[in-house]
C-alpha cells in the first residue's frame, strides 16, 4: 500500500516563499509520476503540476514561473518550491501518485495561507 505524507506548509506573507515536501513509502518511487494539487476553500481540486519519472515537470499556467517541482529518488521525495507567493495561492496542497505504482493515492493535505 502507497503511503503518501506532505509537509512544509503554514502560512507566509504575499511574495514569501514555502517549499513543501511529500514523502512517498510502499511503492517503487523511481517509477512514479508525481502530481500536486491544490484545493482552495469552496473550489474544486486543481492540478498544480507534474513531475515525470524523467525529471521533466509541467505546471498549470497560474503557477509557471513561480512553482518549481522536483523529485528525489533516493529519499522517495518529491517537492514543490512556491516563489513569489499571492494570496490566491491559499489553499491545501495534495501530492498524488499519477502513474506507476500506487497510481491514485493521495496524501492527507497541507495548509498553504498567503496574507498579510
Amino acid at each position: 500500500q502507497v503511503h503518501l505524507v506532505e509537509s512544509g506548509g503554514g502560512l507566509v506573507q504575499p511574495g514569501g516563499s514555502l517549499r513543501l515536501s511529500c514523502a512517498v513509502s510502499g511503492s517503487t518511487f523511481s517509477f512514479n509520476a508525481m502530481k500536486w494539487y491544490r484545493q482552495a476553500p469552496g473550489k474544486q481540486r486543481e492540478l498544480v503540476g507534474i513531475i515525470y519519472t524523467g525529471g521533466s515537470t509541467e505546471y498549470a499556467d497560474s503557477v509557471k514561473g513561480r512553482f518549481t517541482i522536483s523529485r528525489d529518488n533516493a529519499k522517495n521525495m518529491v517537492y514543490l518550491q512556491m516563489n513569489s507567493l499571492k494570496p490566491e495561492d491559499t489553499a491545501v496542497y495534495y501530492c498524488n501518485v499519477a502513474s506507476g505504482p500506487g497510481t491514485g493515492s493521495w496524501g492527507q493535505g497541507t495548509q498553504v495561507t498567503v496574507s498579510s
